[in-house]
């Protein structure tokens, strides 16, 4: 890779600042696969001495592409490569399914895995009765050990009767037990996050973050799982394909 960084060269003769170049070779490099998620970036040195710029220049092209999430620094140890997960709207899969097939290892820190008397908004929401029992899972989700979202779910506890049997994956647990899945509503939109929910997320308080409410539904219409996540904006994307 140490060779190819010659290619990252920017153009003394254009009009677009020498950083902002750099920063942008350098991003369509992550975005095509030059280096994997959590790989460190070549260090501000290296960058300088191979591709004949200042070390000033290298840095502030770091600096505008930590600023875009695309990089993460580690006091000590230097600048790494930021997890990105990139989920299309198009397609009903579980986060566990989604990382796996970004070549992440998916996990959970369990917060809580209890069973309870459904809520007024569980009750609308999975359109149940009263006093119907629900479990209800909390949880960390994580992509190679970095938490990504924090995590809430509702599920009647008609499918889910010991909820602490359900391990990585919830829609796993669900499909191995006959319940399927096969749509789901989403609802997502921008909030700035909490001192629990950054402290939790190991993020600064008010930082943005995406709040993501889905309702799913087995095949003959009923609801199964209502699912609260928020994720953090500078490791989460969302993808949606428009067609005319």
């Amino acid at each position: 890779m140490l060779a190819q960084l010659r290619d990252f060269h920017p153009d003394a003769a254009s009009d677009t600042p020498l950083y902002m170049q750099l920063a942008n070779r350098l991003s369509d490099g992550i975005a095509g696969g030059d280096w994997r998620a959590n790989e460190a970036l070549p260090s501000e040195r290296v960058l300088s001495d191979m591709l004949g710029i200042s070390r000033v220049t290298a840095r502030k092209a770091i600096d505008l592409l930590c600023d875009r999430g695309m990089l993460t620094r580690r006091r000590g140890s230097g600048t790494y490569i930021t997890p990105k997960l990139e989920q299309p709207l198009s397609r009903l899969t579980s986060f566990s399914e989604e990382l796996r097939q970004r070549g992440f290892t998916a996990g959970s820190r369990w917060l809580q895995r209890e069973i309870g008397i459904a809520a007024p908004l569980e009750l609308l929401s999975l359109g149940l009765s009263p006093n119907v029992p629900v479990a209800r899972l909390k949880r960390l989700r994580t992509a190679d050990d970095v938490v990504m979202a924090i995590e809430t779910s509702t599920i009647p506890a008609t499918y889910i009767p010991d909820p602490r049997r359900v391990t990585d994956s919830l829609y796993g647990y669900l499909e191995a037990h006959g319940t399927v899945p096969m749509r789901a509503l989403q609802h997502i939109r921008a909030i700035n996050a909490s001192a629990e929910q950054a402290r939790l997320a190991d993020i600064a308080p008010g930082t943005a973050m995406l709040h993501i409410t889905r309702v799913s539904y087995l095949d003959n219409g009923a609801a199964v799982e209502l699912t609260h996540s928020w994720c953090r904006s500078d490791y989460y994307e969302f993808v949606a394909e428009s067609r005319r």
